[in-house]
């Protein structure tokens, strides 16, 4: 059994070939004409602002440009892709975020660091000052009291291979 499907009723397509009687020498899709004329009135306004005269050529140069404007638009639209959905993919694909190609910073450079001779002491810290008292005294009242300094605590040393 064969089943067929309804891809003939879409493969029809709805063509203008003119007036009753006198029709055109080619075939053009209402949706050819629909994006026709304004694509051809936008090529002449074009045309104007680009500072050419309205003449025999200039006219016919925007008919064969709007031709080609529209056949290309016209190829991507079909029963399943209409002109609206295709208007809104060409808007999201404008406005869609892109992946950057290059980097924001440039080549690391040391040239900009300023190399002080002395090493800057921090304003916030006062150096501490010990007052060594008793130290290398045996007898004294102070000597028991104060006795000598702290010895820093020295960092465990680094293990190999860490």
């Amino acid at each position: 059994m064969r089943i067929r499907t309804d891809d003939e009723v879409y493969r029809v397509d709805a063509v203008w070939l003119g007036p009753p009687k006198a029709t055109f020498p080619w075939r053009a899709r209402y949706v050819a004409w629909l994006i026709g004329i304004p694509v051809f009135l936008l090529v002449l306004t074009v045309e104007r602002w680009a500072g050419w005269s309205f003449g025999f050529f200039s006219t016919a140069w925007a008919f064969v440009i709007t031709i080609v404007i529209t056949r290309l638009i016209t190829a991507k639209i079909s029963h399943e892709r209409p002109l609206g959905a295709v208007v809104a993919m060409a808007g999201r694909e404008l406005n869609t975020p892109r992946e950057r190609g290059t980097g924001t910073g440039g080549a690391v450079s040391a040239s900009r660091i300023r190399v002080r001779a002395e090493r800057p002491v921090p304003k916030h810290k006062k150096r501490r000052q010990y007052q060594h008292h008793g130290y290398g005294q045996v007898a004294g009242a102070q000597a028991g009291a104060q006795g000598a300094p702290r010895a820093r605590r020295s960092r465990p040393a680094a293990r190999a291979g860490r």
